[in-house]
């Protein structure tokens, strides 16, 4: 028999992250949000509680667990807040995971302790101005002088790039064109503070107002040959192999969210009176809330489901795509609804579903648009191929 029940050691780590979501991220979250600032006491909490270091091994600080681990604390995170949420995702998926995955003993030596733990912050460069959903539109540059890359060029919308903490990016550029004219991508670490990296001012954005989110630009940057993340040439594959890994993140990120709207809802209907009665004993306010906990709990399933294969060492794209497509879908149907049954209330952003509709929506944007998941998986199922 299937048995969807969490075991002691994954009930115990979601347990503790929903205690700590609701006892320290949520009572200080709204005023940071508003004033756009990066919760640097709050990812040093979850930096000691390891959540950074979750799908690590001990060796590299990390806590041992797996991937599925950093998916239910990134759920419980987002019932309460998607920019923490987000920022823990960045900083495992985006930030270490390329290091882990690909980079050398030494790589992971220096850099993944200190991510492991939240000392520090990486970034993830593949995004570049005009390129959008065409990853492999890649014109940022990469050239061999001797011993070391000179890297000229720019990516966009890159999470932690820019805090206190942040101590590198790895980037994708192109090192070399075929005599077919294909691109020879490969991924590279830049240290922050490197000369001719520029960090832009941080985005003026409608959501995830604590997350850390900038322009980057390089001037003949200058980083040591050893600084190459795995095979040249094989840095677009290896980033679309981490985005696979990242889309069931991103689909846990969602869950959250839409089962905190279910949450504040829920409160909600049970204190609101309307005329004359609490607004929870109408049915037209029981259906809405009742389609939302179906779509929570569906793309629940549709994560689990992407997880379990990845861990399995299974193939997990289809799932992934799935997992993200619905999820982020959920989140954002979820976020109108509870706006709308807030009503003028849900339009002030005293309220966190406010927060919610504000951060929902670029869940079916980023690491892969809603359409790019729908190309995705009609093209596992041969339509298109």
């Amino acid at each position: 028999m299937i048995d969807f029940r969490l075991d002691e050691e994954y009930e115990a780590l979601r347990k503790t992250v929903e205690d700590f979501a609701q006892a320290e991220v949520a009572p200080v979250i709204g005023p940071l949000y508003e004033k756009e600032e990066f919760p640097y006491e709050l990812v040093a909490k979850m930096g000691e509680m390891g959540l950074f270091g979750l799908p690590f091994p001990e060796e590299f600080g990390g806590m041992g667990g797996d991937y599925f681990a950093l998916c239910l604390a990134l759920e419980e995170l987002a019932r309460v807040d998607s920019s923490v949420a987000i920022t823990l995702e960045a900083g495992v998926s985006l930030g270490a995971m390329p290091i882990y995955r690909f980079g050398t003993q030494e790589q992971k030596e220096t850099w993944l302790p200190m991510l492991t733990t939240a000392e520090a912050l990486g970034g993830f460069g593949l995004t570049e101005p005009g390129g959008g959903s065409d990853a492999g539109a890649t014109r940022t540059r990469a050239r061999l002088d001797g011993d070391e890359w000179v890297i000229n060029g720019s990516k966009a919308f890159i999470t932690n790039s820019g805090t206190d903490i942040t101590k590198l990016v790895t980037v994708t550029a192109v090192t070399d064109v075929m005599e077919n004219g294909r691109k020879e991508i490969s991924a590279i670490i830049v240290p922050s503070g490197t000369p001719g990296f520029t960090v832009a001012p941080k985005y003026s954005k409608v959501g995830w107002n604590c997350s850390d989110t900038h322009e980057l630009s390089f001037s003949d940057v200058r980083v040591p040959a050893e600084n190459l993340v795995g095979k040249r040439g094989r840095g677009y594959a290896q980033f679309l192999s981490i985005l696979d890994e990242g889309r069931v993140a991103i689909a846990a990120l969602s869950v959250g969210l839409a089962q905190g709207c279910v949450d504040e809802c829920l409160k909600y209907a049970k204190d609101r009176v309307a005329f004359g009665h609490r607004i929870g004993e109408y049915q037209a306010i029981q259906f809405k809330i009742a389609d939302m906990e179906v779509r929570a709990h569906t793309a629940r399933l549709a994560y689990y489901q992407a997880a379990s294969k990845m861990l399995r060492g299974e193939p997990f794209k289809k799932e992934a795509s799935i997992a993200k497509l619905v999820a982020s879908n959920a989140a954002m149907d979820n976020a109108r609804d509870a706006t709308q049954i807030f009503g003028g209330y849900g339009f002030m952003n005293e309220f966190p579903v406010s927060r919610f509709y504000r951060d929902a929506k670029i869940l079916e944007i980023g690491e892969g648009t809603s359409e790019v998941q729908r190309m995705l998986i009609a093209r596992h199922l041969g339509v298109g191929a």
